[in-house]
């Protein structure tokens, strides 16, 4: 192996060390591991535990954690036979299941670098991955995706094979191999050929590339180590109470796209380090509606981790439950929900909750669990940004509390954690024990720039010393971009992105996010709001309606959804697609919006925080058409900007 090139505290080759931050707190049992320590200590302590599993037909497959143990050298070795070459590149496109699983610890056994792929990436995105990383070989999930790689294979320069590891190939092509042919391809390596290359692995290398697009620029390969995955499990671990067996298994549900790091840390690394049980929900889950909560009744998880999306679209269903109840269950939920809320803001102890609490935990809240498959899940964690304050408190109203997180791929997904001891109401928690924030050029309230510190820290960017450089400074601190407080008990709070400021032309900030949350709170036919503004007078902001969107492609349709349907209806409006609405074709829809901003505005008393030009969009959001990211969904503001710019320029005429 060659030398480190090192950079501060990382490094920006993949056959180089991270030199490990020495703790500035105590840590308990944080020792560095390598993923194959991690593997084979649970395979070794819970071998006949059920580890994953999958839906089938009318049952579900399972495999033991020793058969998952085993399954993973096998497919080592077949990665082995293949010409994988140490410090390049494994390739996984497509969406959640065992074969994703077994590829990405199998490709880290035998030396490679996992590559987490975006199931809706286009061909020449997949080209940019492949060819950046080096990858000598791309499983792909089936023939959809491998058209994609049959498209770009004459550009790859280091691809060995390509394959499927889902459905029969259509036809046979040199170099590509189903899922059966490729775990007997290894049979010929020995274990010991393959336990020599596992045993010349150390905790300080890197294992994974995390591509993060961000909002801005091409795509970055975040450099995480070993040590990156094993501590940062461990470390949220010390501070979440999950169950280990053999008191009590618990048990997961995995859905969240893979090529995330933080899906990994939650559904992949945290499951293994406690022996879990995690079952997969359908591929298309996070499309169709009601499909998640379908897969949640059955498994019944005992922790969740859900995203923003999956928060709010959980938050419109009991919406839509109350809102179609008979007028006496209508009544008890709205009971209900007060108490629930008043109670929970209060923070009192269930012993000592007031008697109305009590019942309704009854009547109403154990009922509403039992619905979302939520009856036995002990805690609910958020992860990603846009959490709204307005979700939180619905949730609380109904006796769930969410529990944010706060992170980054550069952190290795997650940095602060808010658990059911120790939680601040609508903060991102404290950060993880042996990791360090601080707030720099704070202004007179407090508010400055996060920076954060800790063996969590990613390596950096592959192959992007200035990026790198410029991410983090010479002490190893990561300069975050994420502005807000940190309060006197080390709670972190986000108000927002450094680049999403709007500044006024009288120079004050405006962080939009928390206004945009509230239009689409005040106004539920709103799916995507963004305000702009900047160097201007006052406020103007962007709006598209809940519509539709085409399975296959992820275009945006211009029918409404359902829910958007619905409450039209109870508007008195017959609009049913977008077009009914844009261009102020509906009078009633377009007072209920001026409605909504005004109840905004109302909240303050200078004019260049209120919001006073406005616009429906006839095309929703979307990561097809490039106003949101394609590995986080965040809105890419600076691309809106300039697609709408004529729009937006004329609101200032």
């Amino acid at each position: 192996m060659s030398s480190p090139n090192t950079i501060g505290f990382f490094t920006s080759q993949l056959n180089g060390e991270v030199i490990l931050r020495k703790d500035k707190k105590p840590e308990k049992n944080l020792h560095p591991l390598t993923i194959h320590e991690l593997m084979l200590e649970t395979a070794t302590k819970y071998p006949d535990l059920i580890a994953v599993g999958t839906r089938k037909a009318n049952s579900w497959d399972t495999l033991t954690y020793i058969e998952y143990y085993e399954l993973c050298r096998k497919a080592a070795k077949s990665f082995l036979k293949l010409g994988l070459e140490r410090f390049h590149g494994v390739g996984i496109l497509g969406s959640n299941c065992v074969e994703w699983f077994i590829a990405d610890i199998a490709s880290i056994f035998a030396g490679g670098i996992c590559v987490g792929i975006f199931p809706h990436n286009s061909s020449q995105t997949c080209r940019f991955i492949a060819d950046n990383s080096e990858a000598n070989i791309l499983m792909v999930e089936d023939d959809w995706q491998l058209q994609k790689i049959l498209k770009i294979q004459g550009n790859l320069r280091h691809l060995k094979a390509i394959v499927q590891y889902k459905n029969k190939l259509t036809k046979k092509i040199p170099n590509t191999y189903s899922w059966e042919e490729f775990l007997t391809i290894g049979v010929t390596i020995s274990d010991e050929m393959l336990d020599k290359v596992i045993d010349s692995q150390k905790p300080t290398q890197c294992c994974m590339l995390a591509y993060t697009a961000g909002t801005t620029g091409s795509p970055k390969a975040v450099m995480i180590s070993h040590d990156n995955i094993t501590w940062t499990s461990a470390a949220l671990l010390q501070s979440l109470p999950y169950t280990y067996p053999p008191e009590q298994q618990e048990i997961l549900v995995s859905y969240l796209p893979l090529c995330l790091i933080t899906a990994q840390l939650f559904e992949v690394w945290i499951p293994i380090t406690i022996g879990a049980a995690i079952y997969f929900a359908e591929s298309n889950v996070l499309k169709t509606q009601g499909s998640l909560i379908k897969t949640l009744k059955e498994v019944r998880p005992t922790t969740f981790c859900g995203i923003p999306e999956v928060w709010e679209e959980i938050q419109q269903k009991l919406n839509f439950d109350q809102m179609t109840a008979r007028s006496f269950k209508k009544a008890m939920i709205t009971w209900a929900k007060k108490a629930g809320l008043n109670t929970n803001l209060k923070q009192e102890q269930e012993a000592h909750a007031p008697l109305n609490f009590r019942v309704a935990k009854k009547l109403i809240y154990k009922r509403v669990r039992r619905d979302l498959g939520f009856d036995r899940c002990l805690q609910f964690l958020s992860s990603g940004a846009g959490l709204s304050k307005e979700t939180q408190e619905f949730f609380l109203s109904y006796d769930i509390k969410l529990l944010p997180t706060y992170g980054m791929t550069e952190c290795t997904g997650t940095h602060s954690i808010s658990s059911e001891k120790e939680s601040k109401l609508f903060s991102c928690g404290k950060a993880v024990t042996g990791a360090n924030t601080m707030v720099r050029h704070q202004d007179q309230e407090g508010m400055g720039e996060f920076y954060i510190w800790g063996r969590h820290l990613s390596m950096g960017y592959l192959n992007n010393e200035y990026k790198t450089k410029k991410l983090f400074d010479q002490k190893g601190w990561l300069h975050t971009g994420d502005m807000g407080i940190l309060d006197e008990h080390g709670f972190i709070h986000i108000t927002g992105r450094m680049e999403e400021v709007i500044i006024t032309n009288q120079g004050e900030k405006i962080f939009p996010v928390p206004m945009e949350n509230m239009l689409k709170e005040n106004i539920p036919i709103i799916r995507h709001a963004m305000i702009v503004g900047n160097q201007a007078k006052f406020l103007s902001v962007l709006l598209t309606l809940k519509c539709e969107f085409d399975v296959d492609s992820g275009e945006p349709r211009s029918m409404l959804t359902e829910e958007a349907i619905n409450f039209c209806r109870k508007n008195n409006s017959k609009s049913v697609q977008v077009t009914d609405i844009t261009d102020n074709q509906d009078p009633i829809i377009d007072a209920i919006i001026q409605r909504g901003i005004d109840a905004i505005n109302e909240q303050t008393d200078s004019d260049s925080h209120k919001i006073l030009r406005w616009k429906v969009l006839e095309k929703d959001f979307s990561v097809m058409g490039g106003e949101l990211g394609r590995s986080t969904s965040k809105l890419r503001r600076a691309y809106v900007t300039r697609m709408y710019q004529t729009m937006i320029s004329s609101f200032y005429i």
